[in-house]
């Protein structure tokens, strides 16, 4: 996060909400049950002519918690080993401590009121990070508890497709079906898909920075 001090524009283009991009993988479908094993989220910044960019990421592997659900299927997907001696995997409240406080302090210098988190299927992804918020007794969640940007919609009404794949190469992004499923990736790929769409939106007419 070696970026100059960001301004307060993104706070009027969001009413008051930071938008922060963010991939989860994980042991399965069930956020209550399932092991969190991998969290990325991008910080997005917004110039002074209105348009959006990422800015930087903030990513790590994550422990199983006790007693945490590996289903075989979803482990096949996303091919991760919980065990590999170089995940240099850190406890859930480490992992998510470090990405709050970085983005509390975003929220803060852009003058947002909080952050919302941006995902593809975003519910999904505020699930885990709410469910392991919980686990780890962490109070200080800057992001909303129920709100979300999801990529699926705006995908479907910016180029026709939901699948995050075929989204990306309609943007005309670059994909690598290789590198898919994991966080780093996916979270990445994602907040260009959204920045794209943000500020195309922006020279369509649809916001402009003296709004």
């Amino acid at each position: 996060m070696n970026e100059p001090a960001p301004n307060t524009l993104i706070a009027r283009r969001f009413r008051g909400f930071l938008p922060v991009i963010v991939d989860v993988e994980t042991g399965g479908l069930n956020a209550q049950t399932d092991a969190l094993l991998e969290i990325a989220a991008v910080i997005v910044r917004m110039d002074w002519q209105g348009y959006l960019r990422p800015a930087g990421t903030l990513a790590y592997h994550v422990q199983p918690f006790p007693g945490a659900r590996l289903d075989p299927a979803s482990m096949a997907v996303n091919g991760i080993d919980p065990d590999h001696p170089f995940r240099f995997a850190v406890p859930e409240r480490e992992a998510l401590e470090a990405i709050f406080r970085e983005v509390r302090r975003e929220v803060r210098e852009t003058g947002c009121t909080r952050a919302i988190l941006v995902g593809h299927n975003a519910f999904f992804d505020l699930a885990f990070l709410n469910a392991a918020a919980a686990r780890a007794r962490i109070k200080r969640n800057p992001f909303h508890p129920f709100s979300n940007f999801d990529t699926v919609s705006l995908a479907g009404l910016a180029f026709g497709q939901t699948v995050l794949g075929r989204t990306l190469r309609a943007a005309g992004i670059p994909w690598n079906e290789s590198e898919a499923h994991s966080a780093i990736y996916d979270a990445e790929r994602t907040a260009e898909l959204f920045c794209q769409i943000v500020n195309r939106w922006k020279e369509m007419g649809g916001w402009t920075a003296e709004d």
